[in-house]
């Protein structure tokens, strides 16, 4: 009896979590746009204008030659796509509630529950841009063939929990610092628009620049993601272990300095700044 009411008793508790993070996610996707559909609207529009300015980009310099065979938008959008999942992850988890904000004045409310909320939020938004632009291309202009989907949404995931990863650190360090580390995360996201490795493929870029782009995380998962794509490229200078592995490693980081933070956090902090 007394096994069985411990059991409904963490069954309820669970449950009730999972509706506290469901709210809070909900809260989350609406706190930057009031309108769900205008807010989904500008995340797709951000993603199109990026997919079309790097198109043009290729073709006026005269670089479609360096992509791989296969759909070129394909090419041009598999690395926006995983762009976009990693910076706004990153960006998202960079500016949840923490330990010190009045969201955390509520009783049920934690600083891990806005993390998650925030992060969430971040992938349901481009999970949903993705698809829908995805289809919007696949039923209006070419239909879409991927060679392995399964691995392709294994990346898009992987960046998208790389991001979190290093949103984490991030966040665990801006009370000390709001400005510094704030602009730090922001000339990290520009760096990562060539640094990320979304304009070439590792397999075509000589040894001197291949260590430019090597130590960086998402140059890995765009590359695999690209491998995944299209049959015809075999990813040979790129894993995605060494992607997770940095993650998992920046994530752990990322946990024990938030709590670090949250020990020593205080409401006067904000007032300083």
């Amino acid at each position: 009896m007394f096994k069985a009411e411990r059991t409904t008793s963490a069954l309820g508790s669970t449950f009730n979590l999972l509706e506290l993070v469901y709210h809070a996610t909900v809260r989350s996707i609406r706190k930057s746009q009031g309108n769900a559909i205008l807010g989904l609207l500008q995340n797709m529009f951000q993603t199109v204008m990026l997919v079309a300015t790097f198109y043009l980009m290729y073709t006026i310099l005269g670089m479609r030659g360096s992509a791989v065979r296969g759909d070129f938008m394909l090419y041009i959008m598999s690395g926006i796509f995983l762009y976009m999942t990693y910076t706004k992850a990153m960006s998202a988890v960079f500016g949840s509630e923490g330990s010190s904000s009045a969201m955390m004045k509520h009783g049920p409310m934690t600083t891990a529950i806005a993390i998650s909320a925030a992060a969430l939020g971040a992938l349901y938004m481009q999970m949903l841009s993705m698809l829908v632009v995805l289809y919007l291309y696949h039923a209006a202009i070419k239909p879409i063939e991927i060679h392995d989907w399964a691995g392709a949404m294994g990346m898009v995931m992987l960046g998208w929990f790389s991001g979190v990863a290093l949103g984490m650190v991030f966040l665990a360090a801006k009370p000390w610092n709001p400005q510094l580390v704030g602009m730090i995360q922001q000339i990290y996201g520009r760096v990562n628009m060539i640094a990320s490795g979304k304009m070439f493929l590792a397999n075509t870029l000589p040894h001197k620049m291949l260590v430019m782009f090597s130590w960086n995380p998402l140059f890995h998962i765009i590359d695999q993601a690209r491998g995944f794509t299209f049959i015809n490229y075999n990813p040979h200078f790129s894993n995605w272990e060494y992607a997770l592995n940095v993650a998992l490693a920046l994530l752990a980081i990322g946990l024990m300095g938030e709590f670090y933070t949250r020990q020593h956090a205080s409401a006067s902090w904000s007032a300083r700044h």
